[in-house]
């Protein structure tokens, strides 16, 4: 599914015009990218959680030289599904 998916669906679901459907999913998605850009955690009940990690600098290798590599530190964003959500993907609920 893709972001245009997302706007013709809110706008077959609600009655709100295409504009005011792109508006919607674009604010809503941009409400999610600043409050995980600040470190937030995003909780959607019945669908799962949208938090922020921090990778510590760490030791690598490079797979075609073997070569020891210094991999930077980071952020990286993980998506935990809720037992609901998990529960539905596998038809038991």
């Amino acid at each position: 599914m893709t972001k245009a998916d997302l706007i013709e669906n809110v706008y077959l679901k609600t009655g709100f015009s295409k504009k005011e459907s792109a508006d919607i999913v674009e604010m809503v998605f941009d409400i999610m990218k600043s409050n995980l850009e600040e470190g937030e955690k995003i909780k959607i009940a019945g669908f799962g959680n949208f938090v922020v990690k921090e990778k510590a600098t760490r030791r690598g290798r490079n797979p075609q030289t073997g070569d020891e590599i210094e991999i930077s530190s980071r952020r990286i964003l993980t998506f935990k599904p809720s037992q609901v959500l998990k529960a539905s993907i596998n038809n038991e609920g």
